[in-house]
């Protein structure tokens, strides 16, 4: 077989570090390196041409999942220029969804990834990327009013809950209850 082109070589690149982004966020970075290649519709031989090891593209989709999220953060900020409450209030809105909840392949990588950085204390890049991705997001939360953490614990917290209870009512209880405290005027 011929030698790939850069410009293929850097399109299958990107699309393994987008698979892998909705994948870990979706099923955890656990997820086979062959079944990573099969979703992303390459070989599996392809793999060790674009990453030195697992652990570097888990870096990467990292760092991608948290780009997707500060592209949505700044979505809602252009959609609501010159009012930053009504882009917290749609950024509480889409976070506290049960579309949200539903969808955690194009989700929110604080709380899909949370477990697998607990867990796999090895990757000291990609808990730095995690790590700078959590501080990122709860800057961009906080207002006048709240602390960006608190907000962020208390989304992510629901959230978290909200999947875990997915098939009871409990769980969209948990999402409103969430969002009705995030969105209570003082």
């Amino acid at each position: 077989m011929g030698r790939v082109s850069q410009a293929q070589a850097q399109e299958n690149r990107r699309r393994i570090v987008e698979t892998a982004s909705r994948l870990f966020r979706e099923q955890g970075t656990h997820v086979s390196v062959a079944d990573l290649m099969k979703a992303a519709g390459l070989t599996h031989g392809g793999f060790y041409k674009q990453f030195a090891s697992k652990e570097a593209l888990i870096d990467e989709a990292t760092s991608h999942a948290f780009a997707e999220l500060t592209q949505h953060h700044a979505a809602a900020l252009d959609q609501h220029t010159g009012q930053p409450d009504a882009a917290q209030q749609a950024l509480i809105d889409a976070y506290l969804s049960v579309e949200h909840r539903d969808n955690p392949s194009d989700g929110c990588p604080v709380a899909a990834l949370a477990g697998d950085m607990a867990r796999e204390p090895g990757n000291q890049k990609a808990h730095r990327v995690y790590a700078q991705g959590v501080s990122d997001f709860a800057d961009a939360l906080a207002t006048p009013d709240q602390d960006g953490i608190t907000r962020l614990c208390t989304m992510l917290g629901a959230l978290v809950l909200a999947r875990a209870t997915k098939d009871s009512p409990l769980s969209e209880e948990i999402l409103a209850t969430a969002h009705a405290a995030l969105t209570a005027t003082p």
